[in-house]
């Protein structure tokens, strides 16, 4: 026999009736049992109203992955991976495109400064064309006055991975 799974409304509706200290324990008792539940909770509390800090705290830690990138295109292709789902989380925590484009322009910068630019192994390829596409997508997603915010630095990516990588035209991004 499974346990039943409520829907979020209902649940919304159950926590609306529990006083504060009831909701406290049940926080505390989501935290105590997941560490993505724990530093989604330590996001939300210490570091939600300070977000330009935040994005600075994940760019020095994805900055300090792609200094430790191995040589060997296996391993840096595994590295590359853990340094996205890294990012991902964090983007997940802020719920912010304009973060997650943010994260995404950097994350390519960093791939075009620590990865070898004539490496033929398709999955570390593919690890900055895929955050390309979805960087793009997501610029034109946002508002015409965030689009303008953060276009210029994703074109400038795109431009500087047309000149560095014989493999990406800039003509696919753009």
């Amino acid at each position: 026999m499974g346990i039943t799974t409520y829907s979020l409304q209902t649940i919304r509706k159950e926590l609306q009736q529990l006083d504060s200290s009831q909701i406290s324990a049940l926080c505390l008792r989501l935290a105590k049992y997941k560490k993505e539940n724990k530093e989604l909770l330590s996001y939300l509390l210490f570091e939600a109203d300070n977000e330009p800090h935040y994005i600075e705290s994940v760019k020095q830690e994805m900055e300090q992955l792609f200094k430790e990138l191995p040589s060997r295109s296996f391993q840096a292709a595994k590295s590359l991976r853990k340094v996205l789902r890294l990012m991902n989380k964090h983007v997940k925590f802020m719920a912010s495109k304009a973060a997650e484009i943010e994260l995404l322009v950097f994350y390519g910068q960093q791939y075009l400064q620590y990865i070898d630019r004539h490496t033929s192994y398709k999955p570390v390829r593919q690890l900055l064309i895929k955050p390309l596409e979805k960087a793009g997508k997501l610029v034109n997603s946002l508002h015409e006055d965030l689009q303008y915010d953060h276009l210029p630095a994703f074109e400038q990516l795109v431009q500087d991975a047309d000149t560095r990588m014989s493999w990406i035209n800039k003509h696919d991004f753009l």
